[in-house]
């Protein structure tokens, strides 16, 4: 019986999920969902939302969705068309300003600094995971580079994305990293506005963008234990219909 997805549009960096999907499938299943975006095919979530839609038809009972970054993206709007499928919405490193990623961060650099790619994306090996040696910094750049060519990116250095979005009918679980500095204090602030009761923001306060690569043990056991907690009756409370526009950076060709 599927009960927990883990959803994946960027395959390129799926090793950082590796660590918390093992400590999550320990305590109970968990199923893995991957859109492989093709280099024919447009930058469009919305083929990614229908794609999971079809997969999650087929099932009768809503699911705990899961995914960081891009991915939990697809999750937060899948679960804002289809709330009857979603058992509870996990979003690892997702603003509430949605458009906004490491990518939009690269891409604004592109647009400030005379550099080569190599030479931004090894600069933002720093931030994004700390202080690395000259071989991991190499093999890290290679990985960002293979995620901005082939992930479902909807940036570019030509073209700006509009993203709006309402607050969800599933429960919520809002995690990030204190060190994050793709998503600042202040926008994971703006979070509180689309909260609902059951809801629940949790800072990792060590940890940096791919925290959950950092710190699995302590993510996995702060969402089974959100799980848990939907257990018991849920309170009955109206959801504010507060909307959030975001507008991404362009992606380069």
């Amino acid at each position: 019986m599927l009960n927990a997805l883990w959803l994946s549009v960027s395959p390129s960096l799926d090793r950082f999920d590796q660590r918390l999907i093992r400590h999550l499938t320990r305590q109970g299943s968990l199923h893995h969902w991957e859109y492989h975006q093709t280099p024919d095919e447009p930058c469009c979530l919305e083929t990614a939302i229908v794609l999971l839609h079809d997969f999650l038809k087929q099932h009768h009972r809503p699911v705990h969705l899961l995914g960081h970054g891009i991915s939990g993206v697809v999750g937060l709007l899948y679960a804002q068309k289809h709330p009857e499928r979603v058992r509870s919405l996990t979003l690892l490193s997702v603003g509430a300003n949605p458009a906004i990623s490491w990518h939009t961060h690269y891409y604004a650099l592109r647009n400030l600094l005379p550099c080569s790619r190599d030479m931004i994306l090894a600069q933002m090996i720093q931030t994004l995971f700390g202080p690395q040696g000259n071989a991991m910094t190499t093999a890290l750049v290679a990985l960002l580079q293979q995620d901005l060519d082939y992930s479902l990116t909807p940036h570019s250095l030509v073209s700006h994305t509009l993203l709006t979005v309402e607050a969800i009918v599933p429960p919520l679980l809002i995690c990030h990293g204190g060190r994050d500095t793709v998503l600042d204090p202040n926008a994971q602030l703006q979070w509180q506005y689309l909260l609902k009761p059951r809801d629940h923001h949790w800072t990792c306060l060590e940890g940096r963008h791919f925290f959950h690569y950092e710190y699995p043990q302590q993510v996995a056991e702060t969402i089974h234990a959100y799980w848990r907690s939907l257990e018991s009756p849920p309170l009955s409370s109206p959801i504010r219909p507060t909307v959030i526009s975001a507008t991404s950076r362009p992606r380069e060709f």
